[in-house]
């Protein structure tokens, strides 16, 4: 009886939200509303001053300090960055930008809604330190984006989503590679040379056919990230070049797969049985051959990302936004609204991002080398980019590799945080007004 109210009450309900494609949004959304309000509370000044204790990792001569701030930024992100590594190279080998016929039109629009918010943001900022915040406004957040998509249920026809999602991993790329190449220091190639040794390391340990998923940590986070660390290049950036290292292949083919647990089947079904719900050490022995074959015939690529999300879902990018979110307004925040920075941010994530994505897709549909996802009008491409405008931990990211300085530091991510929420809401209401209710929809 208390199993089933346990079951009932508590696993049910808790098993289905954290199930949900929408969960991962909200939470990221409740950690960076406990931010602000922490960050403007009596304990504001505890708050801010926890990210800047130091931490220390290695001994004598060959150790890393940073602050905690900076292990979060630096290396939880990585983290992060590794799953979006190994989502891109699943979509470019059998995803949504496999091929150019399917990734033309996503593409386009994520180019388009990258460029606009950089030209108009520099419109606002042409000169001086404030210029560096040109890539603020590029990037999209993912998990935000198509979490206010997916609340809208069933009413979304699933090519939009696709749309989204494939939008959305084109802008990733388009922001690993401003981080890449206009938001990294000065180089020491001594270390970039250690950390492209490693990476040959990697891609030879692939093409041998190694798949032990902790060879290829230990090389990647020992000695990969570490190196591009303490070279000056972003320690993300090796997060995206590890995963893309990792097999992608089966050991196993399909048809083999089936013929051996059809085997392991038929022995366990024939194998002695005891009457306890301990099984026995042939039945044992059984099941391990079985865990076996069906980890041959699952790439590590795959079992990784599928390990991973959830712990990047509901770990990394809560603790980053709980990191990273919290301004202390000051009593003159709404002066900060008139800022250059702030109304660059603004205006690129909103307008921006609206006009690059929308624009685009028109031209491409226009110009006949596209069509519109199937089931969806132009109403719906202007909400998916209303929904793009929702910047948040990629704009939160690049602010900290953007800007040093605090008071640009807080009027951009007030800048983020505004476009954010206006983007977010706008986008979801527009979508819910124009997509039709199925007829087996009882909401």
């Amino acid at each position: 009886m208390v199993k089933t109210r346990i079951k009932k009450w508590i696993t049910h309900p808790l098993t289905n939200f954290l199930g949900r494609s929408s969960t991962s949004g909200i939470i990221l959304f409740a950690s960076a509303i406990c931010a602000l309000i922490l960050a403007n509370s009596p304990w504001a000044e505890d708050y801010h001053y926890l990210w800047h204790q130091y931490f220390t990792i290695g001994f004598d001569d060959f150790s890393i300090r940073k602050t905690l701030h900076h292990w979060i930024n630096d290396g939880l992100m990585a983290v992060f960055f590794f799953l979006i590594g190994l989502e891109l190279k699943r979509e470019i080998m059998a995803g949504e930008l496999s091929t150019p016929k399917d990734a033309i039109l996503p593409v386009a629009a994520g180019i388009g809604g990258m460029l606009f918010p950089a030209l108009i943001y520099l419109a606002f900022n042409p000169a001086g330190l404030a210029k560096d915040g040109w890539g603020i406004p590029m990037a999209t957040d993912i998990a935000f984006a198509l979490g206010i998509l997916f609340l809208l249920g069933k009413r979304v026809p699933l090519s939009l989503k696709v749309f989204l999602t494939a939008l959305a991993i084109a802008d990733d790329i388009g922001a690993v590679l401003v981080i890449a190449f206009f938001y990294t220091s000065s180089i020491d190639l001594v270390n970039l040379g250690v950390g492209v040794g490693f990476i040959a390391l990697l891609v030879c340990s692939n093409l041998l056919g190694v798949r032990n998923t902790f060879w290829f940590g230990l090389l990647g986070i020992g000695g990969l990230w570490t190196a591009f660390l303490m070279s000056g290049i972003h320690a993300t950036i090796a997060a995206v070049l590890a995963a893309f290292t990792i097999p992608a292949n089966v050991k196993i083919s399909d048809s083999q797969f089936v013929t051996n647990i059809r085997s392991l089947l038929s022995r366990f079904e024939n194998a002695n049985k005891n009457d306890v719900t301990l099984v026995t050490p042939e039945q044992l022995h059984i099941l391990e051959d079985v865990r076996h074959v069906a980890k041959q015939a699952l790439t590590p690529l795959q079992r990784l990302e599928y390990i991973m999300h959830p712990m990047v879902a509901f770990v990394v990018m809560p603790v980053f936004a709980f990191a990273n979110a919290g301004i202390t307004f000051p009593p003159d925040m709404f002066n900060l609204f008139l800022s250059p920075i702030t109304l660059g941010v603004i205006f690129g994530l909103l307008g921006g991002k609206v006009i690059g994505v929308f624009g685009m897709t028109w031209v491409m549909v226009k110009l006949g080398w596209a069509t519109l996802p199937k089931g969806t009008r132009w109403v719906h491409i202007l909400g998916v980019g209303m929904l793009a405008s929702v910047g948040f931990t990629m704009s939160l990211f690049i602010t900290d590799l953007a800007f040093e300085t605090k008071e640009f530091d807080l009027q951009a991510k007030l800048g983020i945080l505004t476009a954010s929420l206006i983007g977010g809401i706008l986008g979801y209401f527009i979508l819910r007004k124009t997509l039709d209710m199925p007829e087996d929809d009882d909401n």
